[in-house]
């Protein structure tokens, strides 16, 4: 059994999984350029760039899977609810010609907090 901070299971899994996401993301050549980006319109997991594209990242952890697979809480409302957020952050950062994309990183994680499976979507959603 897995012994949770205070922080609370849900913050302490989204927090174990961002981690973990940022690590795969720098061993395969992105460069992070925000994490935990926080607008009026919500938050943005990771903002990252690989080959001259902004990647928007979705970060979603789970410790087994009695309420599905983390990429299944990916919605079209949230899809379109991390549309919001982008747009704001990119009218805040003043980027407007990179190419842009949204991906999904779904991390299931074992009891032991070690890795059971990663999986990243590309472009689940195009932006532009």
């Amino acid at each position: 059994m897995i012994h949770l901070p205070k922080m609370g299971r849900l913050q302490f899994l989204g927090k174990e999984g961002e981690k973990r996401a940022l690590d795969f993301l720098l061993r395969n050549g992105y460069s992070i350029h925000d994490t935990n980006y926080r607008t009026p319109l919500g938050e943005i997991d990771i903002v990252a760039e690989k080959k001259g594209i902004v990647v928007f990242i979705e970060v979603k952890t789970r410790i087994g899977d009695k309420k599905g697979k983390p990429y299944e809480a990916i919605t079209y409302h949230k899809i379109r609810h991390l549309k919001r957020a982008i747009q704001f952050y990119l009218m805040s950062k003043n980027k407007k010609r990179n190419p842009l994309r949204i991906d999904v990183i779904s991390i299931e994680l074992n009891t032991d907090k070690s890795i059971k499976k990663l999986q990243h979507f590309e472009n689940v959603e195009s932006s532009r």
